[in-house]
Formats: structure tokens, sequence, C-alpha cells
């Protein structure tokens, strides 16, 4: 008999007893992870990252030797050799294809000239649709109402509609990269107005992407009723883009893509896999709990230049008697950054232009407020082996609320830049032709005899 979602999903009580007995068992005392010398989330005491591999993709810095000893610095980042502040600089003003030329520095290796990019973004244009049917056969059935399960399963679907899919070789690989690429924007936006449709009875709207427009005015055209949308919030998505892009080797989910394609097997499992990676909360998720924190500020503060206030609820942040009890300050530190996240810095401006065009200065003016005291707040109660301030995670949910996206689409956004970076890294480790990823565990259990 088939079972209802909410049957399907019940805990019974014999679970809940099993489960107490799975914590009890799992748990190690942190003194063992000492002992062994274990590097716990593959990073030292200091927070560096333990060395698993080369890349030649991107360069993540925040570090440097000053007089004999490690120091920390403004962060940088830098695609293929070239800081991002420079390719941004280097960018048409009144371009929106800063993400295509990114993406094909990142892939191939160079800046493209003005030849190579109109032939990369046919390309994408010609690939930018999907197999027949597949809108109503497999976006439209089950749909989800977390739009990065219900992109995992498009990727994982389109696999079935590849002749070649199983094909490592790399021109097959780079083809079926480049049609992810492509069609990330249609797989993610469908499946959000699918929701919307079947789960909150809002109309079902499905337009067609245009060939001429980039990846983010595509995604706006896509998202809205009217298809329209400003010069400036198309340069602006595009720049969330190209700052998304890639960050190194060492983020959780471009390792998950070098982990999973070392196994030898096919792109749309090893794409899905990177995409279940940056679901997490804690990697793709957090600019959703900064609008959720800021939300939850201005519930509590009326007014908005009260540093005292202010100071006072990051207080309480910290000490995990406001919003989720956590104890953490959304977008505020970075497992890699210290003095300051080149894409924050980068960002800033932008947001601040946009702000301005939809009338929400006073709010962009709150959030610097916060950028600014929320550093001091932390050096007072925490004892820290490296400073903090504000990272991209920070602006990017409030630039997406002002483009109108919605939270549900804040990850999947993630996920159409960093696609990009997957892609190359895949390539990467294809070309490399390593061994599989196999990292030790220590065993810590007793031997033992049954009887």
């Amino acid at each position: 008999m088939a079972k209802s979602k909410q049957s399907f999903s019940r805990i019974t009580p014999e679970i809940q007893r099993l489960a107490v007995v799975c914590e009890e068992r799992g748990k190690f005392a942190p003194a063992l992870y000492e002992k062994y010398d274990v590097k716990r989330g593959l990073r030292d005491n200091n927070g560096d990252g333990v060395v698993a591999g080369l890349t030649a993709i991107s360069n993540v810095k925040a570090k440097e030797i000053i007089n004999g000893e490690m120091v920390p610095v403004a962060g940088s980042l830098s695609y293929r050799g070239y800081q991002v502040e420079d390719i941004i600089d280097h960018l048409p003003k009144d371009s929106h294809f800063g993400y295509e030329t990114v993406t094909y520095l990142l892939l191939f290796g160079d800046m493209p000239t003005k030849e190579q990019l109109d032939e990369f973004c046919g390309i994408l244009a010609d690939y930018r649709s999907l197999p027949t049917g597949f809108v109503r056969d497999v976006i439209m059935k089950a749909p989800s109402a977390n739009m990065m399960n219900a992109l995992a399963r498009s990727v994982l679907t389109l696999y079935s509609y590849d002749a070649n899919a199983d094909d490592t070789s790399i021109p097959n690989v780079l083809r079926q990269c480049l049609q992810l690429i492509a069609t990330f924007p249609l797989l993610s936006v469908y499946g959000y107005h699918t929701d919307q449709h079947y789960h909150h009875n809002k109309s079902l709207i499905i337009h067609r992407p245009l060939p001429e427009l980039s990846t983010a005015e595509n995604i706006l055209r896509l998202l809205r009723p009217n298809t329209k949308y400003t010069a400036l919030e198309a340069r602006v998505l595009d720049l969330a883009l190209v700052l998304h892009a890639e960050h190194g080797g060492g983020n959780n989910s471009s390792f998950t893509t070098h982990v999973v394609t070392s196994s030898g097997t096919d792109t749309y499992s090893a794409i899905a896999a990177a995409l279940g990676s940056l679901k997490g909360p804690k990697h793709g998720g957090a600019n959703i709990k900064v609008e959720q924190m800021f939300a939850d500020l201005k519930e509590h503060i009326s007014d908005w230049n009260d540093d005292e206030a202010i100071s006072a609820y990051l207080n309480a942040l910290l000490n995990k008697e406001a919003f989720d009890k956590k104890g953490l300050i959304y977008g505020i530190g970075h497992a890699i950054y210290s003095i300051s996240d080149p894409r924050a810095r980068v960002f800033r401006q932008f947001v601040e232009a946009l702000s301005e065009e939809k009338g929400l200065k006073d709010e962009f003016a709150l959030y610097a407020k916060v950028e600014e005291l929320a550093p001091r707040v932390i050096a007072e109660n925490r004892k820290m082996y490296k400073g903090v301030s504000a990272n991209v995670d920070f602006y990017s949910g409030f630039v997406y609320r002002m483009l109108g996206l919605p939270s549900e689409l804040f990850t999947p956004v993630f996920a159409i830049a960093r696609i990009a970076g997957w892609s190359a890294h895949r390539i990467e480790e294809l070309v490399n032709a390593g061994k599989i990823i196999r990292p030790a565990y220590k065993s810590v259990s007793e031997p033992r005899v049954i009887g």
C-alpha cells in the first residue's frame, strides 16, 4: 500500500530510541582528535587547510610571510592568475556578459578575445534548452519545496537523456559541462515556478530564454512575469555570478567535485554531489541566514542609527540569546579571510548603487553599520586566532531580495554561478588522471569477541 508523505516521514518511538544509541556510540571525546593529531575539517588549529591536491584554476590568499612571520593581509581571489578585481575593472561597463567571460577563463585558462567570447556565448545559447518534454515529465513531477533538491534531481535525470552519459573523455565532458552551465538557470527557475504553482496556488510561468541575452539577463527574464529588468539589475546580478563562480579547490563543493570525479563516475553524478554539498547551510545557504537575521534585527530595533542598540543585539546573538540562538553573526567571518573578503569588498559599491535605485539607502546603511560594528563585538567576546570581516554572503542575500529573487532561489543562484568552477575542477581532475581520493580515518574501536 502506498504511503502518504506524512506517514513516510514519521519517526517512530523505536527509531527515537535507536537514534539515541547511534548518538551515544558515535560521539568521540575532543581529546581523541588531539591525541591522534586529526585535522578536523581538514584544517589545522590555525584554520589553514590540509594540502590535498594541486590546482591552476583559482587561488585564495589571506596571509603573507612578512619579516619571517605569517601575518594576515587583505584577502585576494584570483581566477587563472588574474585578480578578480582586475577582471571586473576590465569588463566593458555596459556589458552583462561578465559571467560568460569568467566561465571561459576558468575552463580554458585565458581571457577570451571578443571573437572567442562571441563564439562561446553562441555555444551556450545553442545549449540553453532542455530535452523535449523534460519540463513536463521531470520538473513538474513531484515538485520539491527545496530548489536545490529539485535541481539535483533534474541533473541526475539528464543522464537518461544523454547517449554518451558515461563517456569521460575530455571533449564529451566539456560538452556535458557546457550544457549544464547553459541549462542551470532553466532548471532552477522552472523548478521554482513549478513549486509555487503546485504547492502555493500561483500561476505557472514558463518563459523561454533568449539567445542574445546573458546568463544574468535570462535569469531575470525567466523569473519575472513581465520579463522586464533594468540595466543595473542585470549588471549587479552578473557581478554576483562572477564573484561566486569559483573559490579555490578547497571549498567543500569543489573538493566534492574532485573526490567524486576521482572515482571515475559520470558528470551528472559528480555535479549532483557538488549540489548536495552546496545545499548545506554551512556552505551555500549562509546568505539566507543573513537575511533572516536582519529581519529579526529589524523587529527588535526601531532606530537603525542607534549604535548601542545594534551592538547590544549583536552581543545577544553571540551569547545565544537572539535569533536562532546559535551564537553566530551570519555573514561575518570566513574560513580563509580575516582582514577582508575581496568579493564583499568589490560587491559593496554595486550593492550601494542598487539600493539607491530601489529606494533602500537606509537599509543599505543598516547593513554597513552592522558590518562596521560586528568585528568589534566579536573581538570583545571571543578569543580569535585571526580577525573577522564581512564575507560575500553578508550582502548577496540583500542584493537578491532587491532583485526580487525569492529566498528559495538564493542557493540555486549560487549553483548557477559555481557550476563554472565545478566544471573546471572536474576537467582538471580528469586531465591529471590521479588516484581515487581516499583519505585515512584512524580507528579508535577496541577489539571485541562475540560470546
